[in-house]
């Protein structure tokens, strides 16, 4: 978000989420009223020293504040382009636009359930789970399931952890804001196994999802969550395996076309 507009017409901004600004510099910008625009950075761009965001600007071509196309306040995303790779697909904002097209072909798919299903596309889970929040509260849910994806380990020098593109879709254990309900965990095995669909199980040190909030919500609920595996997280381009979206939809379906068990 535009913080401040110097006199020259650069853009100084600050970050809503998790911006990793090592990624930044050379990206480009995508504002809503369609200005568009890259990320400088002061000093020797291209010394070993970590960048700070604090020390980051952006410029949209401006040769003053007047002539600045976007102002204080305005929001920019970044922008690169959709890639099929094949069995893999690059984009951005996979984190969790991904989740939300599952969740779209998931509905389609599912011609039959003896459940009521409330399926919800939430906003502000990067600055404190906040639609998934007041979301809970209203719905106020017997079971919760949240979308999302997750780091992988199975990179060069990876940080250690059993999850990997093109295992599955990954039946969240643990991460740093919530520990899964042990009956919902088993229910989605369970219905992964019965299915023959492959899936990982994953315990995720950093960050967390919707999940947290949903199973806070009221007097509490069965909560749980289903990953999708994705490398270069909160990145201008992210990856993941079609097959682990196409078996992510085929476990929601199994789960939900029959009685929920989570006992």
């Amino acid at each position: 978000m535009v913080s401040h507009v110097d006199a020259h017409g650069f853009l100084r901004f600050t970050n809503v989420g998790s911006v990793l600004p090592y990624t930044l510099f050379g990206s480009r910008v995508l504002f809503a009223n369609g200005s568009q625009g890259t990320f400088g950075m002061e000093g020797k761009p291209l010394a070993t020293e970590k960048p700070e965001m604090a020390k980051m600007f952006v410029d949209v071509g401006a040769t003053s504040a007047a002539d600045a196309s976007v102002g204080v306040g305005d929001v920019g995303v970044f922008r690169s382009q959709f890639a099929d790779l094949g069995q893999r697909i690059l984009a951005p904002s996979l984190d969790d636009r991904i989740g939300c097209a599952i969740l779209i072909q998931t509905l389609k798919e599912l011609t039959h359930t003896p459940n009521d299903i409330y399926a919800v596309f939430t906003v502000q889970e990067e600055v404190g789970v906040r639609g998934a929040t007041t979301a809970a509260f209203g719905v106020e849910p017997d079971v919760a399931l949240a979308l999302d994806v997750t780091l992988t380990g199975d990179m060069p020098e990876a940080q250690t952890m059993d999850v990997a593109l093109g295992r599955g879709p990954a039946v969240k254990v643990l991460d740093r804001r919530m520990i899964a309900h042990p009956g919902v965990r088993r229910w989605l095995a369970n219905s992964a196994e019965a299915g023959d669909i492959p899936y990982q199980l994953e315990v995720l040190e950093y960050g967390s999802t919707d999940a947290a909030a949903m199973q806070l919500s009221h007097c509490g609920a069965p909560t749980g969550a289903v990953s999708i595996p994705s490398r270069y997280i909160h990145t201008p381009v992210q990856m993941v395996d079609y097959g682990d979206v196409q078996n992510t939809v085929r476990l929601l379906v199994n789960a939900l076309a029959g009685p929920v068990d989570v006992t």
